[in-house]
């Protein structure tokens, strides 16, 4: 039997997922491979794995797509690792550099400077090396790890997550666990429990993390909200109606 190739974000967002994962059977019967989050868009567009956590704005690119999942990344109100930042207020903000890992981050700045924040600004697609770039009125996307560690190096940090919240009254999800093809429910209902598995086993998760820029524990249990929803999975399907306007 061919393993099924699975692709999934390489933050610290995801290691609670990956923790059970990586104990549980299943493991036996997939290929895993970690990346940052564009990467693994591409990968499921490019049929070169099979289930991804991809982020949602990929979900408008696919012709035929599954969300096999009860779980994925989002947030109810601050997500902590997903932010624009900048030095000076956002009605002053003339620039803003885009995280080149993200697809949706910088989407939904997209939609929030659009729609919620009613501000016209210049897109750049950020370099490695952009978040020293960002100055003056210029601003920056910064997601996932370096989100948490520079958090408290601007003036200015606005969460996306909340300001989505404060936008839609809604949460927002960031990414899912995508099919590009139909999935055995047999192989979907064992990658749940492999799922909650590590969502039950959140103290074990921590201990195995040396971070020291921000509370690991309550970025998993305040910050990340896990639960796919149904409030979840209406915010999901407003943001891409939303997504295809920008």
């Amino acid at each position: 039997m061919n393993k099924i190739r699975i692709g999934a974000v390489s933050y610290l967002n995801t290691k609670p997922l990956l923790y059970g994962i990586k104990r549980s059977e299943i493991i036996n019967n997939i290929d895993l491979i970690e990346e940052y989050p564009s990467k693994i868009a591409q990968m499921l567009l490019d049929d070169t794995i099979d289930i991804g956590l991809v982020p949602v704005a990929v979900l408008n690119n696919l012709k035929n797509y599954h969300l096999i999942s009860d779980y994925c990344i989002g947030a109810i109100n601050d997500v902590a690792s997903v932010s624009l930042f900048s030095h000076s207020p956002i009605d002053t903000i003339q620039t803003v550099l885009l995280d080149y890992q993200s697809r949706t981050s910088v989407a939904l700045t997209k939609v929030l400077l659009k729609h919620y924040w009613k501000k016209k600004v210049k897109f750049i697609e950020a370099s490695e090396n952009y978040i020293n770039e960002i100055n003056g009125t210029t601003a920056g996307v910064i997601i996932g790890d370096r989100a948490l560690q520079y958090r408290n190096d601007f003036k200015y940090n606005y969460d996306l997550a909340t300001n989505w919240r404060n936008f839609t009254g809604l949460p927002f999800v960031f990414a899912t666990w995508v099919a590009n093809k139909p999935i055995d429910e047999a192989f979907i209902k064992a990658f749940n429990a492999a799922n909650k598995l590590g969502l039950d086993n959140i103290d074990e998760v921590v201990r195995e993390i040396d971070f020291p820029f921000y509370g690991i524990k309550k970025y998993y249990t305040e910050n990340i909200s896990y639960n796919f929803d149904d409030e979840k999975k209406k915010a999901l399907q407003l943001f891409l109606k939303y997504l295809k306007e920008v």
